[in-house]
């Protein structure tokens, strides 16, 4: 069988490390495995616990130190490192099913894929803040057609969660492109793509994954992911989608006719015609949620997906207009 080498990248990731690790040194994959953590300089408790765990592993785990701390650094410190054929990746955040480096491994051997990842289901948090973070990410209405947030169908997708690959496909690509502070999955996947290569999604590999804890936390990560959105665009033109560029739209036409909504009474009505879409959207997927998941999540959700849109959209404007006024200036 096939060695596999398991990649975390970890920056004081103290309250997950440990459950991360747990279910990676649990999995009933029978061939030989190594697990590398790429730390970027954790200041919290985080290399502590990984040098209590390897103390007590069986399966060789290394604790690598990555001073740029950037995720993609650590990836590719650890790409380089991997004695493994097959190399999976695994987040600090996510907590792997016991059978998931083994279906990884089939599934990279029998469906002729460069790529292979799975459902990526988030761990409902302990506050109903993050129970309902939860619910809104597991819901097309809030994540957009990332498959695999909900998809039940296996696949071929622009992109998948985590991932597993042979080593040889990732050096033959350069590894992860280091400029891209987030999105850095999205842009490895679309360089396969662009190569011949495919990206599957099978529910069959299954992963958890601790959701953020509070709105502010959530609007931070989504307003960077649509940062960098911006930035993929401006490399790989031809990446995008049409769906992409809905939360843009969408808060583009917002400000403008919110804006002008004083001066003219059309701008002022289309503002009122699209927030009213809008929220008869949001109400209608919160109270379809509520029903199956509970009445209590019913007022927070329409405020999580209104978050989770507005902070995306704004991060892809913001980047735009830098963007642009960086063009003009070397004018």
């Amino acid at each position: 069988m096939e060695m596999v080498t398991v990649i975390v990248p970890m920056y004081n990731e103290e309250r997950y490390i440990l459950d991360c690790l747990n279910a990676i040194l649990s999995q009933d994959y029978q061939g030989s495995m190594e697990v590398l953590v790429i730390d970027g300089g954790s200041t919290d408790a985080s290399r502590q616990i990984v040098h209590r765990v390897m103390s007590e592993s069986r399966i060789p785990i290394r604790l690598l130190c990555n001073p740029k701390r950037i995720v993609p650094t650590s990836l590719n410190m650890g790409i380089r490192a991997a004695q493994g054929d097959i190399v999976v990746r695994v987040d600090a955040h996510s907590v792997i099913e016991k059978d998931y480096v083994r279906k990884c491994v089939e599934y990279l051997q029998s469906s002729g894929a460069d790529n292979v990842g799975g459902l990526m289901r988030p761990i409902h948090n302990q506050t109903r803040i993050g129970q309902s973070i939860a619910l809104a990410m597991s819901c097309p209405f809030g994540v957009g057609t990332g498959k695999f947030h909900y998809s039940e169908r296996e696949e071929f997708v622009d992109t998948v969660y985590l991932g597993a690959y042979r080593k040889s496909t990732l050096l033959a690509l350069g590894g992860y492109d280091e400029t891209f502070l987030r999105n850095q999955d999205y842009e490895l996947n679309y360089r396969i793509r662009r190569a011949g290569g495919k990206i599957l999604l099978t529910p069959a590999i299954k992963s958890q994954y601790y959701t953020r804890s509070s709105l502010r936390k959530l609007w931070s990560q989504y307003l960077q992911y649509g940062f960098w959105k911006v930035q993929m665009l401006r490399k790989h033109p031809r990446s995008v989608r049409g769906r992409q560029l809905v939360p843009p739209v969408f808060v583009l036409i917002l400000l403008f006719n919110g804006a002008l909504s004083a001066i003219s009474s059309l701008a002022a009505w289309v503002f009122v015609l699209v927030v009213a879409s809008y929220l008869s959207l949001s109400l209608a997927f919160s109270f379809s949620i509520a029903a199956r998941k509970g009445w209590r999540y019913l007022p927070i959700l329409p405020v999580i997906f209104a978050c989770l849109h507005l902070s995306w959209g704004l991060g892809f404007l913001y980047s735009l207009a830098q963007l642009t006024f960086q063009w003009l200036v070397r004018r």
